[in-house]
This record gives C-alpha cells, sequence and structure tokens, in this order.
C-alpha cells in the first residue's frame, strides 16, 4: 500500500510537471503546478454504532492523499470548481482486544467482532490491533477564494463530496503468548465492508493548511453483513497540508 501511494505521488507529479513545460520557477520557490496536492492527517470515528462497538480515538487514524485540479467559475468570481483524485487510507482500532472475523452464519463476505483470545488462546498479551480500510477516492469541491485577484493566496473555503472504491481491507494483529512466541498476522478479507463509499465534505483555512471535515452519507457495511447488524456511518475530521 506504501509503495502503490509512492507511485501515485511520483506519477502525479511527473504528469503535470509534463503540463507545465516551458514554465520555469525560481530557485527555492514554489513549484509553478496548478492545482493542490493535499495530505490530510485526521480521525476516523463511527456513527450511529451499537455499544459494542467502540473504538479507540487515538488509534483511528485517517491518512488522505489528493490531487486536485482548479477550474475557475467566471474570472475574478472567486469561485473554483476542482474535482480530483487521491487514496484514503483509514484504520479502525477496536477496543477491548477485539477484531473482526467472518461470519459462518451470514457467508463469506460478512463480519463479526470477536476478543482476539479466542483466535489466539488465553494468556496472551496484544501488541498490535488495527483494522486497515483503504480507498481510492474522487474528491468534487466548489470552492470560495477570499482573495479573488489572486486565487493562491488568503482564506479560502469549500464543500463538496467524495466517491470513493474499496481497494483493500485487512486487520493486523500482533500477540504474544505466555511461552514468549510472538507472531504477527496480517489477514486481508472482505468483512462484509461495502465496495464503495460517498459522502459530503467541507474544507476551510488557507493554501498551505486547512481543517476539514467528511460525512459519510452510506454505511461502512453491506445491510446485515457487519457486526451487529450494524448500520454505522463514517465522519472523519482533521488537518491538512499542501504539500504544493
Amino acid at each position: 500500500m506504501k509503495r502503490l501511494t509512492l507511485i501515485s505521488i511520483v506519477f502525479l507529479f511527473t504528469f503535470q510537471l509534463q503540463a507545465q513545460q516551458g514554465e520555469r520557477t525560481p530557485i527555492g520557490g514554489r513549484p509553478n503546478i496548478k492545482g493542490d496536492l493535499f495530505l490530510d492527517f485526521g480521525f476516523n470515528l463511527l456513527n450511529n454504532r451499537p455499544e459494542d462497538l467502540n473504538t479507540r480515538f487515538i488509534a483511528s487514524r485517517v491518512v488522505n492523499i489528493y490531487y486536485q485540479t482548479q477550474i475557475p467559475l467566471g474570472a475574478n468570481s472567486g469561485f473554483t470548481f476542482n474535482p480530483g483524485l487521491g487514496f484514503g487510507l483509514e484504520k479502525l482500532a477496536f477496543q477491548d482486544n477485539q477484531t473482526l472475523i467472518p461470519d459462518p452464519a451470514k457467508g463469506p463476505n460478512s463480519s463479526q467482532l470477536v476478543s482476539i483470545s479466542e483466535i489466539y488462546g488465553e494468556n496472551i498479551r496484544v501488541s498490535t490491533n488495527t483494522m486497515a480500510i483503504n480507498y481510492f477516492d474522487i474528491p468534487i469541491e466548489i470552492r470560495y477564494h477570499a482573495n479573488k485577484e489572486d486565487y493562491n493566496n488568503g482564506f479560502r473555503a469549500a464543500i463538496g463530496g467524495k466517491f470513493g472504491l474499496l481497494y483493500n481491507a485487512h486487520s493486523k494483529i500482533g500477540v504474544t503468548n505466555s511461552d514468549g512466541l510472538e507472531q504477527k498476522v496480517k489477514n486481508s478479507q472482505e468483512y462484509g465492508l461495502s465496495p464503495i463509499r460517498y459522502g459530503v465534505y467541507t474544507r476551510l483555512g488557507f493554501p498551505g493548511f486547512n481543517l476539514w471535515g467528511y460525512y459519510g452519507l452510506n454505511g461502512l457495511f453491506e445491510e446485515e453483513q457487519g457486526p451487529f447488524g450494524t448500520e454505522t456511518t463514517q465522519f472523519n475530521f482533521g488537518v491538512s497540508v499542501a504539500l504544493f
């Protein structure tokens, strides 16, 4: 996943630099590349969830990597249309050393929440327990720029939505038993997760630094395929920096 992300960033840089042939930037200056490459950091919360599906706040993190181009909507109107693409890399960390596994009663594409000790036995020490959920995202937004003369400076606010396709989900568990045997297991499954996601988001701030939030409009899991029949949705928020 890290290799895929790095390749994607290199591709985006190469594509834009080729498109900008002939344009030069002073040494030490910001690259003259149209659009924004956002690196978002934040937290992943579950809305409308059963009490037993609690998560650890700090460990349930989000990293988004999005490139968005900029299309002015009228001369000096202050408004731009900003479509893009990128990756949403999310983690869920369930409380009380619990994890997701397939639920045979519901079929292979399903999940139930169980204690890790039910899988690896009693008298174990759990060192790692996270669930990774990774998406290919298409963000689209309308952005307002307070500085209508120079869209690269000044306060700006955006509202929009994004559509995502799930391309990987896996749990990562590290345990040590009473004999000191350490195991680190990465288990890729479908877990009954919805293969798509869509929702609305907002972004507020300045060209180099923003606050952002995302509210999912569809369920994280397919109907009746998640633990406890949950209909939980996602809520993400955090800060972001623009790499260019």
